[in-house]
């Protein structure tokens, strides 16, 4: 779960979600050519040497007790000077970077202070204190690097971060990589306008991604410009997506979410987005609060189709990122007659509604073979705030059905009252969901009778929803029932 989740999301001026502070600032360094020192006897220094080896770099190495797999690197690699005996502060001048293995405290604080009068950015492995930068653990699919670091809290999770993305990544994704930096001079030499050269690259990436183990050919190229040339005209329409963000976990996006997202120019958002859902967006997105909840101030809907239809019209990308699935008492159909009436297209991706993650996390079923063949949504709030007047009461208190109540916290005891008027045993189970898939999720078992009382004691703060049927018997209301079925059959 994002970090996001487990505390308080940090706002801008405009209210929106910032980025969190970063422990490091991750900055890749163009070594090639340039002097890097070396300083150390072990194989920790080994290693260093590879790597700064194998980015171009010109190593001047300084042991007096070289490890054997120094010596025969050095002999191996003309661009690798061995000097066998300990630094002298002197050997840091002109360098671009200064490594070094060192046992001890002094020889680390002797090593870092030399660098710091010379003016060369220095590293004491596995000495985060004496050092100003680290080595990450590193995905190398040259020239596609990706560095991760976890500012030397955890190593071993940088490496098993590595692991999945290696295994995520196809190993083609470097050839692609490489013919990107020859693509590119071409791309920028045809004079697209920004939109096709925007729409090239993500067509570019996509099919990097699922390149498998291919590289690209010159029809490749072809075919992707011809594409991206074709798509600009409608692109500069612009666009709309109805995207759904889910109840709140944002590893519940689906992956056609994510795309979105992070090709959009706008995200309006809502109040019950969370703040990682909204963190997945483009770096560059502006990101727009429109959140409307029940009897507290509220963006109004007519303004937020209004913003809509003006940001599509000038051009934009936009994503409309709503809490749960658009499609679910969203209010969708009136965003999407006014973008058609205004002629820009309208995307829809549905996400998990609350019901459904609710289910989830709480492992209960909302259909059942013997207790819950039907399955029915409704709102308790109408338009003025009130309870709907036009429930089909019958199908309400049908006890073979499971009933997800949304918007209902304010309404539960008038509603509640009203089934037990039409007939619904008053030992129905029931529960109310506060921030269902949240960190702090909370949930409130009992019946339809003695829900309310409970839920008003509770008083909750997050989206609710209320859980109606034999489906949702709680755990102890489930091993009561297995005692009393149990002792029954034992006194036949």
């Amino acid at each position: 779960m994002s970090d996001l989740l487990s505390a308080p999301a940090k706002l801008d001026r405009e209210g929106a979600p910032s980025a969190p502070g970063l422990a490091c600032l991750p900055v890749f360094f163009a070594l090639a050519g340039k002097r890097v020192v070396l300083a150390g006897d072990a194989k920790a220094a080994l290693w260093k040497a590879e790597l700064l080896d194998a980015a171009g770099a010109k190593l001047d190495i300084y042991s007096a007790n070289p490890d054997a797999g120094l010596l025969a690197l050095a002999r191996r690699r003309p661009g690798i000077s061995l000097v066998q005996r300990r630094f002298r502060p002197e050997d840091l001048r002109g360098a671009a970077l200064a490594i070094a293995d060192m046992e001890s405290r002094e020889d680390a604080a002797a090593f870092k202070a030399a660098a710091q009068a010379a003016g060369v950015p220095a590293n004491i492995i596995d000495r985060p204190e004496f050092s100003d930068f680290q080595f990450g653990a590193i995905v190398d699919r040259s020239p596609l690097v990706i560095g991760i670091s976890t500012a030397g809290a955890a190593p071993i999770l940088a490496q098993a971060v590595r692991g999945r993305l290696e295994a995520l990544l196809p190993q083609g994704v470097k050839l692609w990589a490489g013919a990107a930096k020859a693509w590119r001079q071409s791309v920028t030499a045809r004079a697209l306008p920004a939109r096709a050269r925007r729409r090239f690259w993500e067509l570019f990436s996509a099919r990097a991604l699922d390149a498998g183990g291919a590289g690209p050919s010159e029809s490749d190229f072809t075919k992707l410009l011809a594409e991206a040339e074709t798509a600009a005209p409608e692109a500069a329409r612009g666009s709309v997506a109805l995207v759904g963000a889910g109840p709140g976990d944002p590893e519940l996006l689906t992956l056609k979410a994510l795309r979105l997202l992070q090709s959009a120019d706008v995200v309006l958002y809502d109040d019950l987005v969370a703040p990682g859902a909204v963190a997945m967006a483009r770096r560059e997105a502006e990101k727009i609060p429109v959140g409307k909840r029940g009897y507290r101030p509220s963006c109004r809907q007519d303004h937020i189709v209004s913003l809509l239809v003006s940001l599509a019209s000038e051009g934009k990308r936009v994503v409309r990122l709503k809490g749960g699935d658009p499609m679910i008492f969203g209010r969708a159909n009136e965003e999407i007659a006014a973008l058609r009436a205004a002629g820009i297209p309208v995307e829809i991706v549905p996400g998990v509604t609350a019901a459904l993650g609710a289910a989830a996390t709480l492992k209960l079923s909302l259909t059942e073979r013997d207790t819950a063949r039907r399955l029915q949504f409704i709102t308790a709030h109408a338009h003025d705030g009130k309870l709907p007047e036009d429930f089909d009461w019958r199908a309400l208190c049908d006890p073979r059905a499971s009933s997800v109540v949304y918007m209902g916290v304010k309404t539960l005891g008038i509603l509640a009252a009203r089934l037990l008027e039409h007939g619904l045993d008053p030992a129905t189970p029931a529960l109310l969901v506060e921030r269902a898939t949240w960190p702090d999720e909370r949930s409130i078992f009992g019946t339809i009778e003695t829900l309310p009382a409970k839920a008003a004691a509770a008083a909750p703060s997050g989206p609710c929803l209320i859980l109606i049927g034999a489906a949702f018997a709680s755990p102890v209301q489930e091993t009561a029932k297995a005692m009393r079925d149990s002792f029954g059959a034992a006194s036949q």
